[in-house]
Formats: C-alpha cells, sequence, structure tokens
C-alpha cells in the first residue's frame, strides 16, 4: 500500500502510542447514520468492524506550535472503515470514520469539532503502562456519566511486523479520515505514518458501558467478545488540512 505524500506543512504533528484495537462485528445497517456521503463500508473477509481504539498523544503540535498543557494526552474513539473512489486515479482510498472521539483536553475537542466537525468530547481520563522484559500491560480508562470505562491488555514484550493480507493490516493500516459534514458533502483528510508493528496479546479486560456512551444502536457490545484485539506500538503522525472529498 503506498502512503500519501502531501508536500504542504501537516496541520497537526504528534506521536500516537501503544495503540489498543477491540474489534467487533457489527452489521452494516447500524453505521448507516454515521456513513459520510461518497464513502461506503469497507469489509474484510465479509465482516464489517467497529473498533473501540486507546492510544496516547505524545508531543502534540498544531501548525508547528505546542499548546500548554495539550502535549501529551489520552484518546479513546470508537471508528468503522470506509473506501472513498478517487475519482483522478480510479482506486479507493481506503479510510476510517468516528463515532465518537474521547480526549481530556477542551482546546483538541474545540479545534477537531470545529475544523473538522469530529465528534471529539471531553472527559476525564487515564492511562497506565507497565513494562518489563518479557510483558508489557497497556490500559486506559475515561469517565462517562458518573462511571470510569476502560480497556486493557497484556501482551507479550515482543513487537512483530505485519503481514499482508492480514486482519491485522486491515485494523491497522489507514491513511485517510472522513468526516459526515453534511447531507451532500464529506471532508477527507491525509494521515501519514508508517506501518505499524504490533505486540502478540495474552490476555484482554474491557469494561464498557456501549450502549451509555456510544448510544442505544451499540448497546449489545458491552456483553460482545471482540472479534481481535491487537496492541500496537503506534508511531509519529501527520494529519493535513481537510477538503472536501472529490473537489
Amino acid at each position: 500500500m503506498n502512503k500519501p505524500n502531501n508536500s504542504s506543512a501537516p496541520f497537526l504533528t504528534a506521536a500516537w502510542r501503544r495503540i489498543i484495537l477491540f474489534n467487533y462485528r457489527v452489521e452494516p445497517g447500524i453505521l448507516q447514520p454515521w456513513l459520510p456521503a461518497h464513502t461506503e463500508v469497507d469489509l474484510w473477509n465479509n465482516t464489517c468492524y467497529v473498533s473501540l481504539v486507546g492510544f496516547m498523544f505524545q508531543n502534540t503540535r498544531i501548525r508547528g506550535w505546542r499548546i500548554p498543557f495539550h502535549v501529551n494526552f489520552e484518546e479513546i474513539n470508537l471508528r468503522f472503515y470506509v473506501r472513498h473512489p478517487d475519482k483522478n486515479t480510479g482506486e479507493w482510498k481506503r479510510g476510517v470514520v468516528f463515532i465518537r472521539e474521547i480526549v481530556p483536553k477542551p482546546a483538541v475537542t474545540w479545534i477537531a469539532n470545529t475544523l473538522y466537525r469530529e465528534q471529539y468530547r471531553t472527559r476525564r481520563t487515564w492511562h497506565r503502562w507497565k513494562e518489563k522484559p518479557e510483558k508489557l500491560q497497556v490500559e486506559y480508562a475515561w469517565r462517562e456519566a458518573g462511571h470510569w470505562q476502560s480497556l486493557a491488555v497484556q501482551a507479550e514484550n515482543r513487537p512483530q511486523d505485519l503481514i499482508a493480507g492480514s486482519e491485522a493490516e486491515f485494523i491497522t493500516e489507514h491513511y485517510w479520515g472522513y468526516t459526515r459534514w453534511d447531507a451532500h458533502r464529506t471532508l477527507e483528510y491525509r494521515v501519514e505514518h508508517p506501518r505499524w508493528q504490533v505486540y502478540p496479546v495474552q490476555s484482554w479486560h474491557g469494561d464498557v458501558d456501549f450502549g451509555r456512551v456510544y448510544g442505544p444502536a451499540y448497546a449489545n457490545l458491552k456483553d460482545a467478545v471482540p472479534v481481535s484485539i491487537f496492541l500496537a506500538e503506534g508511531s509519529a503522525v501527520r494529519v493535513y488540512k481537510g477538503r472536501f472529498a472529490g473537489s
């Protein structure tokens, strides 16, 4: 897969680190309210996924500027996968759509919701990393409606390269974001990062009230077992200014 190339300066630079991904099988129909115009749900082996994702933002800069107290922080999001036809090349661009993103920093929420019409919410968050020579423990949590929600994994401390064509590659390798601007327009933005390595997950724990956090359409995920769980090391990333898809 070719990574996007953009000669203009990125809007945001950061590192995304220690990324937990809980992946659930859902019916594509429940995603229609969030599906941006000119995109379609992307499947892997005829499976439609939503992913609950937790990770750390580190060394965050907007247009090269560090915003005080908004440099290092957690994010937890629920996302799904789409593809969009590039009218110039005829190829499909594979990307993600966010149902909701949670961060502890109000300035991040304001910027993302105002400029990208994302679905950020500001909540109390925390994380815990424990690293030993053989094992790695990673946990993220946030406070929602008076209750703590969390996701955690224990993995072998042995990062591995992605296998071409694998489920892990499908879930982690995306270089485009898409946002439903309105019923007819979609905002598209580029994301650049190298291929991520993943750690072999040994055990996991999740305590998320999906109905409370994301709405009734996702309530049944509260007791569902993820189809797959990954822990990616992550990397430096660059996010570029959005434009309307197809323009």
